[in-house]
């Protein structure tokens, strides 16, 4: 059980209650050691009654946005259809893109003391869990693989496959010129509850994850923003609730969906699995329907019975439903609907007599909002309990647990279903005396294992194949997946870059002026003056704190206090937007280096608020927590460089940090040279320590301080990673390839980037003007530095109108 719970720990899955960017409770995916096993008979009769359930289920949604027959013949209750607020008639006479309204399904199932299986509920709006599955399946079989081969499970990849397939194949007639479709899975992001498994499911689909802010409508066809223009969206896997799909036609307060989207939907411009409005589905009450429908639909019984259960709303079962409350679960008909009761379900062998009088009145009073459902115990899986400590290692043991199993229903696009052989069992939490099995109320999983008694298909979706499959048979490569960078990623990793470089150059600023002032240097003039317009300019001080020169230790305390304030433009402030910006693209991060993020922000402002109102020792602990942020801050740096894929994401982050770069060192010197702290030993010391090359420039030019090597390594090197030719060479390469062939966008950005092939050396180094004494009209290196220091916020606007905002169709391509 360790090992499998290290191995969760490492994969980072998580389960995210209430979580946001502001760091909601992140808690770790439950997992039981112990799979529930499903022999070839018991699958065979779940498989063919879940297939035959999704037939029914995509045909009462057919007539339902199309002739509404059922409701006129009353096999189907108007008042489940039209009375509940999953029913969006803005999209009646829909036909949907492929004529398939329902894509993916799961069912909720509960085996009884005779081994039979009931349906308990089914979910159609945006069924989650087919990503934990996944994570479930790989970590339990990396716990018992001998185990797995023996018992001949069945695998899951050609039944995901043929989702995608289908998907793709549904969309084939909106492509132009051959292309394959675009697909994309719509997530609310990382706040919601199930983010790992939208991030976890799309790469393994090969899917393009996006969210509601990455896509836009334009003449009724769905697009994605991404860096190399809109590129058409042919086909959704969304898990946004319905509702907020649409701000424009549905929740007009929704910031998770798209603009447009139920038009370009109706034009017949996009397939969305599934169809928007299958919500009132999920209404418990329509499962005491089903059977007739079933056979007036099908011409079949359904052979997977679900729970009996009784809609209050019908005057001619309400007596009969009454009457049996005591041994059935109230449950809400329309959960979540705003205008009618909405509670959770309760048990009636659970309450007392006064208060099932009181639910008695209700259902009396409002009866259609009400449903009945008969209570079934449910069956026990052995769990394994581990022990709470080494030394009690005695309460290690099986135990046993409710458990829920929960299948899904995917279609393969050719008109029908497949059923995914195994699913994801729900285990009631160890003190859940109501036997419900619910993440939210501490519960867990477990893996599901179908046994085959033919032949375990050997498909898989994974990338990596077997060394010795690899050198036995010849494998054709493996087609990579389009990776597309959306834009608002890259806008996220574009400011992880800024605010990266901006926090390391307010950390290295902050040092060097705390260690002047508690050094012989505070003698130094032009050092303090520097420094002084420097924190200033970087909101290390505010403006109207008196100067160093006027007042040190005031100066010094106002530094202190602002570094760990996070609205004051400080060093916190710049970590705590670090963390805001990787949070937009947590999926792109290793948990460990998700962690180092989280973590070098919290030490921060722990660390400096501990010390702030200690005026004696103030100084060297604030250096001391600045040596510590400084080595975690490289640590991000060098995650970010070694850690992360070099595609077009990371090269936007390259640039955002290359660009802080070079507006912070380029009016750094220049402001050095305005104060003449350039001319003086300790100033001349100050502006090496700011730029981080200290020790490249002694170990050239050993202790000379002779202005012009001090050019030549801060302006002129092309090897020093902090010179300003190195960052404007970086930039205009990282540059050219986040354009790709688009020559138009290359010259627009090469524009914006000085070229330092066409700096000439002697002009900066020598020319008496510029070097001679402080206070000289330096022309040329200051014609130099102000054009860097310019162009640097130029830059970050033609690189935010160009990749970021697609205001402008001139600006943009759009590729069907």
């Amino acid at each position: 059980m360790a090992s499998l719970r290290r191995q969760i720990d490492d994969n980072g899955v998580t389960y995210n209650v209430y979580a946001d960017n502001g760091g909601g409770v992140q808690r770790a995916w439950s997992l039981d050691l112990f799979p529930l096993i499903l022999e070839p008979d018991d699958w065979q009769r779940i498989e063919r009654g879940v297939q035959q359930r999704i037939r029914v289920l995509d045909h009462v949604m057919a007539d339902v946005y199309g002739p509404q027959r059922l409701l006129a013949s009353g096999l189907l209750p108007a008042a489940l259809v039209q009375g509940h607020p999953g029913y969006l008639r803005e999209l009646h006479g829909l036909k949907p893109v492929g004529g398939c309204f329902l894509h993916l399904a799961a069912f909720d199932l509960a085996r009884d003391a005779d081994g039979l299986w009931w349906v308990v509920s089914q979910r159609t709006q945006a069924p989650s869990g087919l990503g934990y599955l996944l994570e479930n399946r790989l970590a339990i079989a990396r716990q018992f693989p001998q185990a797995m081969a023996h018992l001949q499970v069945q695998r899951l990849a050609a039944t995901y496959s043929a989702l995608v397939e289908g998907l793709k194949l549904q969309c084939a007639g909106l492509v132009r010129n051959g292309r394959d479709p675009l697909i994309a899975l719509l997530t609310p992001g990382p706040a919601t509850e199930t983010y790992f498994e939208h991030a976890y499911l799309a790469r393994y689909l090969g899917l393009t994850l996006v969210e509601g802010s990455d896509l836009t409508v334009r003449d009724n066809r769905l697009y994605l923003k991404t860096l190399q223009g809109l590129q058409q969206v042919h086909g959704v896997i969304k898990r946004v609730d319905d509702e907020f799909l649409d701000p424009l036609e549905l929740r007009a307060d929704s910031r998770l969906g798209v603009a447009g989207l139920l038009e370009a939907i109706r034009a017949g411009n996009v397939l969305v699995a599934n169809t928007p409005g299958s919500a009132f589905l999920e209404s418990p009450a329509l499962l005491g329907f089903l059977p007739a429908l079933a056979r007036h639909l099908l011409g079949e019984e359904l052979s997977l019975p679900a729970l009996p259960t009784w809609w209050c709303g019908e005057r001619a079962v309400l007596d009969d439903a009454l009457a049996q409350i005591g041994q059935c679960i109230i449950k809400p008909t329309y959960a979540g609907a705003p205008w009618r009761a909405s509670f959770e379900p309760a048990l009636g062998s659970r309450l007392t007599p006064m208060e099932r009088d009181a639910w008695t009145g209700r259902i009396l009073r409002r009866g259609d909002e009400y449903t009945l459902q008969a209570q079934l115990p449910l069956s026990q899986l052995p769990t394994w309990r581990d022990a709470f400590s080494p030394q009690r290692a005695e309460l290690a043991r099986i135990a046993p647990r409710s458990a829920m199993l929960r299948v899904y229903a995917l279609a393969d696009g050719a008109g029908g279903w497949r059923v995914l052989p195994g699913g994801m069992a729900r285990l009631a939490g160890a003190g859940d005396a109501t036997g419900t099995a619910a993440m939210q109320r501490g519960g867990s999983t477990a893996d599901v294992w179908v046994r085959t008694p033919g032949a375990v298909d050997a498909f898989t979706m994974l990338p990596v194949q077997p060394a010795w499959r690899v050198a036995a048979v010849p494998q054709a490569p493996v087609q990579r997946p389009v990776h597309r960078v959306t834009s608002r990623a890259a806008e996220n990793l574009f400011w992880l870059g800024r605010y990266t470089e901006r926090a390391e150059g307010a950390l290295r600023l902050a040092r060097v002026t705390l260690q002047a002032l508690n050094s012989d240097d505070q003698t130094s003039a032009p050092l303090l003056r520097w420094l002084g317009e420097m924190a200033v300019d970087n909101g290390l001080v505010l403006a109207d704190v008196p100067g160093a020169q006027q007042s040190r230790r005031v100066f010094e305390r106002s530094l202190i206090d602002a570094l760990g304030q996070a609205d004051s433009g400080s060093l916190g402030s710049s970590l705590h937007a670090m963390r805001l910006a990787a949070a937009g693209v947590r999926e792109r991060f290793s948990t460990e280096v998700w962690s180092m993020v989280q973590q070098a922000e919290e030490d921060f402002f722990r660390r400096a608020h501990a010390h702030s109102a200690d005026a004696v020792h103030a100084s060297s602990d604030c250096l001391r927590l600045l040596d510590a942020t400084s080595v975690q801050l490289a640590a991000i740096t060098g995650a970010q460089t070694d850690r992360m894929s070099h595609d077009d994401g990371w090269r936007m982050l390259s640039v955002g940090r290359h660009v802080e770069r070079l507006a912070f060192l380029s009016s750094a010197l220049l402001l050095a040279l305005q104060t003449g702290a350039v001319h003086d030993d300790a100033g001349f010391e100050g502006v090496l320590s700011v730029f981080d090359s200290t020790v490249p420039f002694h170990a050239q030019y050993q202790q000379a301080r002779d202005l012009p090597a001090l050019v030549d390594q801060l302006v002129l090197d092309h090897d020093n990673p902090r010179s300003l030719a190195w960052v404007t060479q970086l930039l205009r390469g990282r540059l050219a390839r986040i354009a790709g062939s688009d020559i138009s966008l290359q010259s627009v950005l090469a524009m914006a980037v000085p070229d330092p092939a066409a700096w000439d050396y002697a002009t900066l180094c020598f020319a008496p003007d510029d070097l001679a004494t402080p206070g000289a009209d330096a022309a040329p290196l200051t014609l130099l530095l102000e054009e860097c220091s310019s162009c640097a916020y130029a830059l970050s606007d033609a690189i935010g109108a160009l990749f970021f905002s697609h205001s402008s169709a001139s600006r943009s391509r759009l590729d069907a």
